[in-house]
Parts: C-alpha cells; structure tokens; sequence
C-alpha cells in the first residue's frame, strides 16, 4: 500500500459499496461500509488483512455482510422476536463525522435514527452511533445508543468481529482459562479449563466478559481488549459443516476466519428515556 503524508479520511467506493476509507501515513488502512455501519477490512501497515470478510458475501447494499464487524443490535442471535441479530446491520447510516483524530489517527463516526421501516421491526425511538478509530497498528470501534424516546426499552448487542486467521486449526486464544461460559453446542454451562482454547470443530460460546485476550496463529497474533459495560465475550466458528451450509461463505472459508465478539448479551440492558450506553472494542497486532 501507498505511504500517505498524514492521516486521512475519504468517501468511495469498495467492493461495490459506498464506504469510508481511513489511511494513515505509515500504510494502515481501514474501510468502513455505510451499509450497516460496517467496519470490511482492516489492513495494518505491512499489508496483512486482519479481518475476515467470506468472497461469497452478498454486498448488494441490502443484505447482511458476512464478515468484517457487523453490529448485533437491539437483540444477538436468535434471542428474542427479532430477525437474528437486529436490523441495523441492514440498514443505510449516515455519516457525521470523518477526520484525522490526531496526528498518528483517523477517525469516522456514523449515526443511525429510528424511522418507519426500523419502527416496523422494532416501535422504539433510539440513536445509535459507531465511532471507528484507526492508529497505528490498532483499530478501535465504539458502540453508542441512546433512548431518545418516552418509553423505556431493552436490547442486548454485539460487536460480532470476525478475525482473519491463517488456519484455524493452528489458532489459539489465551486468556480465558477459570471463565466460566454458555456452551451453545452442547447446551450446557462449563468453566474453560485450560489457559488456551483450541478449535477442532464448532464452537459457539458465550463467556462471562473477560480481557485483554490473545489470538495466535501462524500469520500473527491480535490482542483484543473490551471495555467493561460489555457482558459478555462471544466465540464463534462455525466449524467444517456448518460452515459449507452457510450459503454466504466457500466450503473452506470456516478455516480463515475466528469470530471474538464484545457483547452484551447474558442479559438484555434496559435504558430508560434519554439514557445512553456505549461500549467499546480494540484490536492490537502484536506480531
């Protein structure tokens, strides 16, 4: 990649979607999608592609995107009446901010608002913002929403980020060995054993929030810290079967990626009129 003077920050279009490129001078670039707020590549200054973003996703400006960090909200997964996961990764936001942070950092911040088709899915008045931060070596994203309503409401939430690893079967995360989890799989609760969790297979789990933790494979290494108004740390790989039934992603494509989400998702969080949440996720590379 192209060196550039100073930090930067400039509307174009990827990947056949109107994005927000951020670069900095020593060659990191980022590139965030309006469509759904979506943070699609994160490329550090030696060129490596930290995220993981399935060549099979649809980018149709519609859909959901399969990779990068999708925004899980006002419910994760399948827990409650929503479509999995929320709408607001389905829908257009609005730029309202973009600029060099500082001198090693650029910034963009964008904004989604309750409107018809959102009051369709879900009848709240709400605003939400995610602020995207990229330093060398580094990318920070921050979640906010707001009750800007008259009535009280509850939501659970998630940064759902997927990690581009080299091979996943020779990829280790460190750093939650005593925590106790949700193990979606075998429907059951357990406590991480061991320091180090391997993966061999499917694995859907729901920690009890826990960082900084480390993800080592054999192209690098990622720290990944998240603030603490998370609950929750969420690790996911769909593993060799599910991951072929996935229309979105190649048979193989299991193999390249490690999803380690910030959520808050043990238990929905109810704000109340004009009250705010925010919380924050950090990628660092390490290698």
């Amino acid at each position: 990649m192209m060196a550039r003077p100073e930090p930067s920050a400039t509307v174009a279009t990827r990947h056949g979607l109107h994005c927000v490129v951020l670069g900095l001078p020593g060659g990191d670039e980022a590139l965030v999608a309006l469509h759904g707020a979506q943070v699609i590549s994160w490329r550090t200054a030696d060129g490596t592609e930290r995220l993981y973003l399935s060549p099979r996703s649809v980018l149709d400006g519609h859909a959901a995107i399969r990779g990068g960090v999708p925004i899980c909200f006002p419910q994760f997964a399948d827990r409650g009446p929503l479509p999995k996961h929320g709408f607001v990764r389905n829908l257009p936001w609005m730029l309202q901010d973009m600029r060099p942070a500082d001198a090693q950092a650029a910034r963009v911040v964008l904004r989604l608002r309750d409107d018809p088709q959102s009051q369709a899915w879900w009848p709240y008045a709400f605003e939400a913002s995610l602020a995207v931060t990229l330093a060398p070596g580094r990318l920070r994203i921050d979640f906010a929403v707001q009750n800007t309503g008259d009535e009280a409401w509850s939501f659970t939430a998630a940064l759902h980020s997927y990690l581009h690893t080299a091979d996943i079967a020779h990829t280790r995360l460190e750093g939650l060995g005593g925590t106790p989890f949700w193990d979606k799989v075998r429907q059951a609760d357990d406590v991480q054993s061991r320091p180090v969790l391997a993966f061999d297979g499917e694995t859907d789990r729901v920690y009890h929030a826990r960082t900084p933790l480390q993800m080592v494979h054999p192209a690098g290494a990622l720290e990944i810290t998240q603030s603490d108004d998370w609950d929750s740390t969420v690790v996911w790989n769909p593993g060799a079967a599910l991951g072929a039934a996935l229309a979105d992603m190649p048979p193989q494509g299991f193999a390249q990626m490690l999803c380690v989400e910030a959520g808050r998702v043990r238990a929905p969080f109810t704000l109340v009129p004009g009250a705010a949440w925010t919380g924050w996720q950090q990628l660092s590379a390490t290698d």
